[in-house]
């Protein structure tokens, strides 16, 4: 019996180091359609804003960046961006503005992110793991149109921008189809459990070319969630947005 665990770990650690990948970059980019909901509300000691969706599709880009090296201390590192909108509706009256019948805004995010990684299993028996943190550097583009400025003009506009950072988990596993080109991928993304999450679940396949550069494409289906309290309890944002997603992919 210890013979055989004996054999068995020395198959497994020989697997796991022949089929990782020494180093490795890989980067791609696209669009996606994601549906908005929810609201944002913000107070003051005047009065409150409430926006609400008008829950319709947008198109957002997004892009990222993976890069893996042979140093197992050091973390790999994986960075993303990507943009959301979304129109609405607002009501009530603050200090600074006072919304009309007639009056909409438009949110706008802006998402980079920074994420420390290591590999659990880099592609072992074709399964691949990481866990790590994910650095989420998120600004926030708030514009209301066809608002009273409180002792200023009238039926015009009002802007305003936040910038957070949040620290979130981080896990995604792979798993490569033996024989074929083909990868299923999903990745999670949490903070404070259910108050920030990020899933994504897709498909992708590389040509295999022959060239130190194999192209490839992307498809998938991505959920992000946000519930979070901000500026000293004033911002209460609570927006999801869902949709397909799909763009091309480079592997060095």
């Amino acid at each position: 019996m210890k013979k055989l665990l004996t054999t068995l770990a020395f198959v497994t650690t020989l697997a796991s180091t022949l089929s990782a990948d020494i180093a490795r970059v890989e980067m791609g980019s696209g669009l996606w359609n994601a549906t908005e909901s929810g609201t944002l509300i913000y107070k003051d000691n005047v009065g409150t804003i409430t926006y609400t969706s008008d829950e319709k599709e947008n198109s957002a880009a997004y892009a990222w960046l993976l890069i893996k090296h042979p140093i197992p201390v050091i973390p790999n590192i994986r960075l993303e961006y990507n943009t959301m909108a979304d129109t609405g509706v607002i009501t009530g009256s603050v200090a600074d503005y006072t919304a009309l019948s007639s009056s909409t805004a438009s949110v706008d995010i802006t998402q980079y992110e920074v994420i420390p990684y290591y590999n659990l299993l880099d592609n072992t028996f074709w399964i691949t793991l990481d866990v790590g943190v994910d650095f989420r550097f998120l600004t926030l583009d708030y514009t209301a149109d066809g608002v009273n400025i409180v002792g200023g003009a009238t039926n015009t506009s009002y802007s305003n921008t936040t910038s957070l950072v949040i620290p979130m988990g981080y896990a995604r596993t792979r798993i490569e189809i033996p024989t074929t080109e083909i990868g299923i991928e999903a990745d999670v993304k949490i903070y404070n459990g259910s108050t920030v999450s990020d899933i994504r679940v897709k498909l992708d396949y590389t040509l295999d070319l022959g060239l130190p550069i194999d192209p490839g494409f992307e498809v998938g289906y991505r959920v992000q969630s946000y519930d979070i309290t901000y500026n000293d309890e004033k911002i209460k944002l609570k927006l999801d947005f869902s949709g397909v997603y799909a763009g091309l992919m480079l592997r060095f």
